[in-house]
């Protein structure tokens, strides 16, 4: 469209009512015929769109100059996209692959670290393809923990790289915490390389672009994750791995190993998880979704438990419980006042996975397991 035909749609007001009309259409996929019609459901799936609006804005909008890039949180305790790890900080910032740019700062202590460069995007073709990651394990580090990476597309001579391709344009960043209030997350700080002007005002082309890139955000990202919760409704209350190959076109990290699943539970119900051996891995966790695949409310609740805070057994080996009231026993996750979602356990690291195994069992014999 001509830059006058734009300006043109801008003073009318007709950019914001497109806009308008495409986010009144994500509301479908709240809607969906196989979707739990439940008051709670529907409550979470309406705010689950408001979240992903909030994310949109900054992820298009206000952080979406590549030549002028800063970090921003495309998943917190209150703005979720397909089940985000409550261990996790994530860290986002776009890029331009034909740019240069360099990431700074202090390694910190959390439990892992790692960067990945990424083209495509929810927004368009509904894929986050890896073209370049780098782990802590990888980094050279200074004797004060600071460190330096190049992000470019050719490699450079000394020190940390970081691979571009020419349609890189975003970079991810995942910080892992064992337990929250004990570690230090690294500082960081990105900057691009060869770009010394001033950044330009916004321009009515720029927010078209903009608002058109927010709208179709929003209504991918709420179609893929509800199209994923449905298939899960498969093997309710299994928990078989997940298809690797698809977790990582929607930027899954390489090192990770994915299980994902849906549950349902009655009252008098439990879903016991359970592991024979932990693998040897530099983390893992298992979290408690809703039905839209956004954790749930873990400043509030226990619906998470890690390489840390779970109770192994003397093998070596891992029982957790899933249920609606605390059973007394270790490893309890809650439901918090759901009567079904999704979950999702990972692997970080693990040379050879193992596959948990799950039972329902009726709360009045669990009392057979202490």
């Amino acid at each position: 469209m001509a830059t006058d035909g734009i300006e043109q749609r801008v003073l009318s007001g007709q950019v914001w009512s497109d806009f308008c009309d495409q986010l009144k259409r994500s509301g479908e996929q709240i809607l969906r015929a196989e979707a739990p019609n439940d008051a709670q459901t529907r409550a979470e799936g309406f705010r689950y769109l408001s979240r992903l609006l909030r994310i949109a804005l900054e992820m298009h909008l206000e952080f979406a100059d590549p030549d002028f890039p800063g970090f921003f949180s495309p998943s917190h305790e209150t703005a979720k996209i397909g089940a985000d790890n409550p261990d996790n900080l994530y860290q986002y910032a776009r890029l331009n692959g034909e740019r240069q740019y360099r990431v700074s700062g202090r390694r910190g202590s959390v439990s892992y670290l790692s960067f990945g460069t990424q083209k495509g995007g929810y927004e368009s073709d509904g894929k986050m393809i890896q073209t370049g990651f780098i782990d802590a394990s990888q980094l050279q580090l200074k004797a004060d923990g600071s460190f330096e990476i190049i992000l470019s597309q050719e490699p450079v001579a000394q020190g940390n790289w970081l691979r571009l391709e020419p349609e890189s344009n975003a970079l991810i960043v995942r910080q892992t915490f064992l337990d929250r209030t004990s570690e230090q997350p690294a500082q960081l700080r990105i900057e691009r390389l060869d770009s010394r002007q001033q950044p330009e005002p916004l321009s009515a082309e720029r927010l078209h672009q903009s608002l058109g890139r927010v709208a179709s955000f929003v209504e991918n990202t709420s179609r893929l994750f509800a199209d994923w919760a449905q298939g899960y409704q498969a093997h309710t209350n299994q928990l078989p791995p997940a298809d690797q190959a698809l977790c990582q076109s929607v930027g899954g990290d390489p090192n990770i190993f994915y299980y994902h699943s849906y549950w349902s539970l009655a009252d008098d119900e439990a879903l016991l998880i359970e592991v024979d051996q932990v693998p040897a891995c530099d983390f893992w966790n298992l979290q408690i979704n809703n039905y839209w695949m956004e954790s749930l409310d873990y400043r509030h609740h226990r619906i998470c438990l890690n390489k840390h805070s779970a109770q192994s057994d003397a093998r070596g080996g891992v029982r957790m419980v899933l249920s609606h009231r605390d059973p007394g026993l270790p490893n309890w996750l809650e439901t918090a006042g759901h009567a079904d979602g999704t979950l999702c356990l990972r692997w970080v690291g693990a040379e050879q996975p193992v596959h948990p195994t799950t039972r329902v069992v009726k709360l009045d014999h669990l009392k057979e397991l202490q």
